[in-house]
């Protein structure tokens, strides 16, 4: 698997929420809740992570009469690539990961 994620702060951020997460499924909704980021900024980083098979993607059916929801998790693969991404970022990861925990 390639590293060929641009490196962005807005990446670190999403790669550092779905760490979080061992292997459950997050809402792209509540990802954007926790790292501030916008749907134009958030969904296009989702995007080129599952087309790299950093993440997985489905679509779950909310209850009722509720819209579908986009979920998505860490492939294994995706997980180590995740890691290696944040310990290449060195302390820009670091103070980024800090600042997520504070919120």
């Amino acid at each position: 698997m390639a590293v060929d994620i641009r490196m962005s702060q807005q990446t670190v951020l999403v790669v550092n929420a779905l760490l979080l997460v061992r292997s459950g499924w997050r809402y792209g909704y509540d990802l954007s809740r926790e790292t501030g980021l916008k749907s134009g900024t958030l969904y296009p980083i989702l995007v080129r992570l599952t087309e790299r098979k950093w993440l997985e993607s489905r679509w779950e059916q909310a209850d009722g009469e509720g819209k579908p929801r986009h979920m998505y998790r860490l492939t294994a693969d995706g997980r180590r690539a995740a890691r290696a991404l944040i310990e290449r970022a060195g302390s820009k990861a670091t103070a980024l990961r800090l600042g997520y925990a504070r919120s």
